[in-house]
């Protein structure tokens, strides 16, 4: 699953010098996050100031609030659109390392159940969820580097937060105790997950292999067996609906609730005047990127979840490769 992509000579300008390309966009995606925090205070400062006091501000110096974001945002898009397009080139190549290693020991692995859909689904799924939980948690950590000491010195201009009363940094502190309890909520909620996707996996396999030999021999797939299969992945997932529904009832109530958070924590100093709308939006918007960089496996977990079901069955179809000590020579890469 990775050495096939990332100890192969054949491979390194994509597994080393686009991995670092990707983390080098990533960090500069989030510099220009830090760019439009710092632009949502300017800007709702303004717009306090003509609320409060007509005729304070010109419409140039509206426009010209305007035409700064609008020129931050389309660097945005510009960056986020390649590296979109030079991910999806990523993914393939770390795909194709995949299949061309399995395939090498094609002999041996073939009468693994499901052989041919781990070559040909699994390899690409692993890839991409892979890459998509790796690079999400790289922006969660150049996120908390960047917002942290932004949150940090901001927090200084809340005066005080309900029950617990006035406590140095008082947001930072409030923004890492609520996501480490969501991350130990959905990890007690979510904790059959993962085995019931890898059973889930499995029964499917069965019944896609089974379908597939009837194709050629009409001794195979007969009505009663193939429902009998079918049944069994009917209650796989029924049983996996049914614990995803009260998972999905926690994750989504924790996430909703969170946007109050910050809202709740600001209340007696938004009441007292002591701030501004501009450095309302500050602080609202980095304690929200705080706490997202925290909440990094409360918002993967489902996804988490996938890649552990597809790890577990590559994993398996790998320890047919290595039964024997006498392993066949990986040919040539061609091209």
């Amino acid at each position: 699953m990775f050495r096939s992509f990332f100890l192969s000579r054949r491979w390194m300008p994509w597994s080393i010098l686009g991995t670092a390309l990707i983390l080098l966009a990533t960090w500069y995606r989030v510099q220009l996050d830090v760019q439009i925090n710092e632009w949502f205070g300017t800007f709702y400062d303004l717009v306090q100031k003509a609320l409060s006091a007509p005729g304070s501000i010109t419409m140039p110096q509206y426009w010209s609030q305007l035409s700064t974001f609008l020129g931050i945002a389309m660097i945005y898009i510009t960056v986020a659109v390649l590296v979109d397009f030079f991910v999806k080139h990523y993914v393939f190549r770390w795909r194709q390392a995949m299949n061309d290693y399995y395939m090498t020991f094609w002999p041996r692995l073939r009468t693994v159940e499901g052989a041919a859909q781990r070559v040909q689904e699994d390899t690409m799924r692993f890839a991409r969820i892979m890459e998509g939980l790796g690079v999400e948690l790289m922006r969660s950590l150049m996120t908390l580097a960047a917002f942290l000491p932004i949150l940090w010195a901001l927090s200084d201009k809340v005066s005080e937060i309900p029950i617990l009363g006035a406590i140095p940094h008082s947001l930072v502190w409030i923004s890492i105790v609520w996501a480490l309890f969501g991350t130990a909520i959905l990890a007690f909620t979510g904790i059959l997950l993962p085995g019931l996707e890898f059973q889930n996996q499995r029964e499917e396999a069965a019944y896609r292999k089974e379908l597939v030999y009837g194709e050629d021999d009409p001794g195979r797939a007969a009505p009663a067996l193939a429902q009998s299969l079918f049944q069994q992945v009917r209650f796989n997932y029924f049983r996996l609906f049914f614990h995803y529904l009260y998972f999905d009832v926690v994750k989504w109530s924790y996430l909703q609730v969170s946007v109050l958070v910050p809202l709740v924590a600001m209340g007696p100093t938004i009441a007292a005047g002591v701030i501004t709308l501009g450095v309302m939006q500050q602080i609202a918007r980095a304690f929200d990127k705080v706490t997202e960089s925290f909440q990094y496996l409360v918002l993967s977990w489902s996804t988490i979840v996938e890649l552990i079901s597809v790890y577990k069955r590559l994993r398996a179809f790998e320890a047919r490769i290595h039964e024997d000590d006498a392993l066949p020579v990986d040919p040539a890469p061609a091209g």
